[in-house]
């Protein structure tokens, strides 16, 4: 896929947050925070920032946190120089039509626009990512990645494709908004932003979203690690005990016994619980049927994809869409 490749940035110095019900509060004071920062460090204004909300109402973060607007939705701001759009919780439910077609009126003006979190999805949704690299938090990815097949997403921290800034959220953000501080005002600026948040590992923009298996999971043993991730990869197609022993390495009897011993649980019980996190995710995240959804985790069909998620979650897929049934509940207890 091409990429953009636009001119030499011009340095960012006034930000705008339009942030959308329900956005993680860490997501996006990881943004705004170094922001001020910078500006505290250089010991004069470098950046400037404000607020606005889809409906110009106070927006309520997840913990229940508003921030109040400071302006409303479409009006201008002369000195615009990055929209950043901040989104959790479900943001394949937003299609407020007005702030989707103010985010590509400002995208024709040449505004950067960016994403974080949940936000690349919306940014999506507009048409804004066309032709361009991003990422997205990792628990949206495979909903992103049903509705726009077309957009080449990524897995990494966060991605700055010419005038699109996507971010995967969480801290992060700090890394991303470092970054770009660095670009703009010099390594030293750079450097002491992430010393005064006590950050002193910056990270790159390509590395991983999440903990490496080992550590996640904490298992050290690799035969039983190469199993695992085979697994976390193929969800849409399970692969056999068998083809699973095969690529770890071990005995079919071997490697069940490594999974009760190391994880309590045998193989089928882990990878069952594997594909109906990645079902529940796709039905709070997503506009994909039940069938879709079924297919996407590797059921073989409609009734048994139900008859299993209900057995293991205790409600049905489409109730537990309507409801939000017991979401926090963790998949390793599901299989059960």
């Amino acid at each position: 896929m091409a990429h953009h490749t636009p001119e030499p940035s011009a340095p960012i110095e006034c930000v705008g947050f339009l942030l959308i019900p329900g956005f993680s509060l860490m997501s996006y004071s990881a943004a705004v925070e170094p922001l001020r920062a910078a500006n505290v460090l250089a010991g004069k204004s470098l950046y400037q920032w404000f607020h606005v909300t889809p409906d110009d109402n106070p927006a309520a973060a997840s913990n229940g946190a508003a921030i109040v607007p400071d302006c409303k939705l479409g009006s201008r701001h002369p000195d615009l120089d990055l929209m950043i759009v901040c989104a959790a919780g479900n943001p394949a439910s937003f299609k407020d039509a007005r702030t989707l077609k103010w985010l590509r009126e400002l995208a024709r003006e040449g505004v950067t626009i960016g994403g974080v979190s949940g936000a690349p999805y919306i940014l999506a949704r507009a048409g804004l990512l066309t032709g361009r690299r991003c990422t997205i938090h990792w628990e949206h990815a495979a909903a992103f990645q049903e509705a726009f097949p077309h957009i080449e997403l990524t897995r990494s921290l966060f991605e700055l494709d010419g005038d699109r800034f996507t971010c995967s959220g969480g801290i992060a953000g700090l890394d991303m908004m470092i970054s770009l501080i660095t670009r703009d005002q010099g390594y030293a600026l750079g450097a002491a932003v992430g010393d005064w948040f006590l950050h002193t590992h910056l990270r790159e923009g390509a590395g991983p979203q999440r903990m490496d298996l080992k550590l996640r999971l904490g298992v050290g043993d690799e035969a039983l690690l190469r199993a695992l991730k085979a697994m976390e990869t193929h969800l849409e197609a399970p692969l056999s005990r068998r083809h699973l022993a095969d690529i770890a390495c071990v005995s079919v009897r071997q490697l069940e016994r490594k999974f009760r011993r190391q994880l309590g649980r045998g193989m089928h019980q882990h990878y069952l619980g594997l594909r109906l996190l990645r079902a529940r995710q796709l039905l709070k995240q997503s506009q994909l049927s039940v069938l879709q959804i079924g297919v996407a985790t590797g059921f073989a069909s409609p009734s048994q994809f139900s008859r299993t998620f209900k057995r293991v979650i205790g409600t049905a897929p489409q109730e537990f869409r309507t409801r939000r049934v017991d979401q926090n509940r963790a998949p390793e207890a599901w299989a059960s």
